[in-house]
């Protein structure tokens, strides 16, 4: 390299340009040839080299490498090369200058260091991408993890390029952050306890993008759409989007319905009110028409007279043991609560077969819908505040 060098400064010369002259001008065109060069070698990287080894990791078998050597990170490994040319052949063009040569050399030196960030941060999105369709890991929270790996990766790239500029070794430049400790941590604290509560979530798998969750102190209750270093991104029913920093998850409480899903089984507690007026003993005519009914099997008949609402319970409770949509492995009651001004409530706590939102509502309202009908059988009365109708009624009457 060093004759071509020489023999193009002979060149120049023989132009009849004077030395000075014709140093400037080699010096101006070596800078330029090792430019062309450091790209060329880029370019013929992109366009041969990359090309090659995609078609290699096609026709293997695994799928790792198709993923971790996919064409982002081809590129940016291409990226390396210009620095490293430029770093290697660049002393030609400043033999006489050390001076302007070190300049060069650390230009050269921090465009290798972004270049490698870069690659870098590919391998990581690649990684990322292999983990996240992973059986074990494909419901894990990891973004906010390769963040964090990102994070490190700038403040390493950072302290390596501050020490190239001043000179000094990368242990001095950390010896002195020792004391901007605070000030940094004042700083950044956001990130440091989204940093801290991310890994928290992640490792006792208290969050999964995906979960219904819902946070009553942020409004939250929908999906979440995303789990970052920073933020927990959740889609609300509504369909706004509700972000949460993920050190108030850890520190406050949040409802995961996460459970619900993968049991299978969603719960009902709902209540009708009936009138206790309308609670009486039956006649002998209605015990003997509804001891027939096929409900009351299993029925344990008790001393004495039968009150209206505790057959009316056992028909609840036979209908809701027989109805399709009703999770019978779950828990399934119907009992009373504490009578209120309002009547005696009479609760139904059961699960549903189907989590699903709309056949969830839908079964609800069928399982009401029949229970409300079927009380007039029993003699009882739903309670209900009386409205102007009523009075006018009981005016006229």
């Amino acid at each position: 390299m060093t004759i071509l060098t020489s023999i193009l400064l002979d060149g120049l010369l023989a132009l009849g340009l004077n030395p000075g002259e014709a140093n400037t001008v080699h010096r101006i065109l070596l800078i330029f040839l090792i430019i062309v060069v450091s790209f060329a070698l880029d370019f013929l990287c992109k366009r041969i080299l990359a090309p090659l080894i995609k078609k290699i990791t096609v026709h293997t078998q695994t799928k790792w490498d198709d993923y971790l050597l996919n064409d982002d990170v081809l590129s940016k490994t291409c990226h390396l090369i210009p620095p490293v040319v430029a770093y290697a052949l660049m002393s030609l063009a400043f033999s006489r200058e050390q001076a302007l040569l070190d300049v060069v050399f650390k230009v050269c030196w921090i465009y290798n260091v972004i270049a490698a960030v870069r690659l870098v941060f590919a391998i990581l999105n690649s990684v990322y991408t292999i983990s996240s369709e992973h059986d074990d890991y494909k419901h894990r929270s990891l973004k906010g993890f390769y963040q964090m790996l990102k994070l490190i990766v700038v403040c390493i790239a950072a302290i390596i390029i501050v020490s190239e500029l001043i000179g000094k070794s990368p242990i001095v430049i950390l010896t002195g952050l020792g004391a901007g400790t605070a000030i940094l941590m004042l700083v950044f604290q956001d990130t440091i306890k989204g940093l801290v509560a991310g890994i928290q979530l992640t490792a006792n798998d208290m969050l999964r993008p995906g979960d219904w969750i819902t946070v009553p102190k942020y409004g939250a209750d929908g999906d979440v759409i995303e789990v970052t270093l920073t933020t927990v991104k959740v889609r609300n029913w509504d369909k706004t989007i509700t972000t949460v920093p993920p050190y108030a998850l850890v520190n406050d409480s949040f409802q995961n319905w996460r459970g619900m899903f993968e049991i299978g089984g969603r719960r009902v507690k709902r209540s009708i009110n009936i009138d206790m007026s309308s609670v009486r003993f039956l006649t002998a005519q209605e015990w003997k028409q509804f001891s027939k009914e096929p409900w009351m099997k299993g029925y344990e008949h008790a001393e004495g007279e039968e009150v209206n609402l505790s057959l009316y319970r056992q028909y609840i409770t036979y209908y809701l043991k027989h109805h399709p949509k009703v999770h019978q492995e779950m828990t399934l009651l119907v009992r009373q609560l504490q009578p209120t001004p309002q009547g005696l409530p009479i609760e139904l706590y059961f699960f549903s077969a189907d989590t699903a939102w709309l056949r969830y509502e839908a079964l609800q309202a069928e399982v009401f819908d029949h229970i409300i009908a079927v009380t007039h059988r029993f003699g009882l009365s739903v309670f209900q505040s009386p409205s102007g109708m009523d009075l006018q009624q009981r005016l006229r009457g």
